[in-house]
């Protein structure tokens, strides 16, 4: 009997390959970082074949470290960063990939929301359009950048791509699609109504077959057994949109659990049993073969704290201790006071405004770097706080979190997120969440359990719980009215920063 599954993980610019016993157990890991690219301001892209050779790559070391036969492993499935737009040409060559960090289509979004656009596509996909979403950038394509649209052939994500170079097969799944708005979610296919209001019902033969989460995409093919060290042959699934690939991956299964991802994204999601809430959210997606998932979700999250150590801290820490870890200890020293700092996260936009900036308010010459760092980790979480009350507003209810992604490796940041929401929450073991929950849909696929819930409770393990300090509750109540305020104020004046912007270099709206 195959003993191992293979789960990879397509971020936005890491990818990841991680070998699982059929317990959860991880074998061998590997990584290797991407790079972005930024054209122009707000355009975030990334070269196809460096994602490709690093795939190749990651798979080769993890398989190495393992040291066990190709041949054991009964299935791969993939996860990958969701919306973006990644496309090959007619040929099936690689052509561009988007990040969904891009903001280039923000004037696009304003455009559509003066003409109703949203009202059109919330009805059938449960979305309204937002920047980065796939067919908004796919619709800027094909107004701002002709010459690329004209040469597309398929329309697909990250880890479609992946599972693309690994098996030959162009398709995509229901998790992803509906993520990015392009199904009739309660019909989970595509809809040709849905893609005139977003001006594409000329594009329905750029999307391509689709298939649940847990089905079989296609086989590793010879060429790739030899580029990788995989057995041709090895099934490989069509893989999970990878915020549902780590609430899976993190034990989050159960109708009604919630999870909360602090990584690129700013990800706050919960299990509901049909597509329908009482009040809209940002995004729904499909979670199983009859579930779903409604999220709020924008690009706020522990990204921040990615940037600031990268610019500010990583020559400053000893070799011990990791500049993150450095981080959060200083922030960990700070009492928290009424005069702290507060913090925006909003480098990449805010969900329905590209245009919003961050920044640090109420700083003043008493404070520390340990006050800006806290103020940052509180920002990020007063964010993720501001979608889940629209989440709770919608009739979607929880009553404890899992906290996963790169934020959930901090002994303190989960402290912050359970004071700042106000329930209990807790670690998952594994910190590659989002391999291990495309590893449960491979072994899904194959037959090694009967669903997703059973594939959770075999393979996932918890680490760590923090309970809200009751203390604090009155104390992040009153920050967290701030924070909205400040952002509400601020509005006007970051509109006005983005026309100076596009002033200064000419970009289209």
């Amino acid at each position: 009997m195959q003993k191992y599954l293979l789960g990879l993980d397509a971020g936005n610019t890491v990818i990841k390959a991680v070998i699982f016993d059929l317990e959860g157990r991880e074998l061998a890991h590997a990584g290797e970082e991407g790079h972005s690219r930024m054209p122009q301001p707000g355009h975030v892209e990334r070269d196809l074949g460096e994602l490709w050779a690093n795939a190749k790559r990651v798979i080769r070391t993890c398989l190495d470290k393992a040291g066990i036969a190709a041949g054991d492993i009964a299935a791969i499935g993939c996860a990958g960063h969701g919306n973006g737009l990644y496309a090959l040409d007619r040929d099936g060559a690689p052509l561009i990939g988007i990040q969904s960090i891009d903001t280039r289509a923000t004037g696009l979004v304003e455009e559509w929301q003066a003409e109703g656009v949203g009202d059109r596509t919330q009805a059938i996909a449960r979305q309204r359009p937002w920047p980065a979403q796939t067919p908004t950038l796919l619709a800027w394509l094909k107004r701002f950048r002709p010459d690329v649209f004209k040469r597309i052939g398929t329309v697909f994500y990250s880890k479609d791509f992946v599972v693309n170079r690994l098996t030959g097969k162009r398709v995509s799944e229901v998790s992803d699609m509906s993520g990015a708005g392009l199904l009739d979610l309660a019909a989970r296919r595509y809809d040709r109504t849905l893609m005139e209001a977003y001006g594409l019902g000329d594009c329905m033969d750029l999307l391509p077959p689709l298939i649940e989460s847990a089905d079989i995409a296609g086989h590793v093919t010879e060429a790739v057994a030899v580029e990788t060290g995989l057995a041709a042959g090895t099934p490989v699934v069509g893989g999970l949109f990878d915020v549902v690939a780590s609430a899976l991956g993190s034990g989050v299964s159960r109708t009604g659990s919630a999870s909360i991802i602090a990584g690129t994204w700013s990800i706050n999601q919960v299990i509901i049993d049909g597509p329908d809430l009482k009040g809209p959210v940002f995004m729904s997606s499909t979670f199983d073969r009859s579930r779903y998932m409604a999220m709020e979700n924008s690009a706020t999250s522990a990204a921040n704290l990615e940037w600031l150590v990268r610019e500010f801290f990583e020559g400053d820490h000893h070799a011990d201790i990791s500049p993150f870890d450095a981080c959060c200890a200083l922030a960990a020293a700070v009492e928290p006071a009424a005069d702290d700092p507060l913090y925006h996260p909003y480098l990449y936009g805010a969900q329905q405004d590209g245009h919003a900036r961050a920044g640090f308010y109420g700083m003043a010459g008493w404070h520390t770097k340990g006050h800006l760092i806290r103020a940052l980790l509180e920002g990020v979480a007063f964010g993720h706080r501001q979608h889940i009350e629209t989440i709770r507003k919608a009739g979607a209810t929880f009553e404890e979190a899992v906290l996963s992604g790169g934020g959930s490796r901090s002994k303190l940041w989960p402290q912050i997120f359970a004071d700042v929401l106000g329930v209990p929450v807790s670690v998952a073991a594994s910190r590659e969440t989002g391999a291990l929950g495309a590893a449960i849909a491979a072994g899904t696929g194959v037959g090694l359990f009967a669903d997703f819930r059973e594939g959770a409770e075999a393979m996932v393990r918890t680490e760590r719980h923090y309970k809200p300090n009751a203390g604090l509750a009155a104390h992040y109540a009153r920050r967290y009215a701030l924070y909205i305020d400040i952002a509400e104020a601020m509005t006007p004046l970051w509109r006005r920063l983005a026309a100076s912007e596009k002033m200064a270099t000419g970009v289209a709206a």
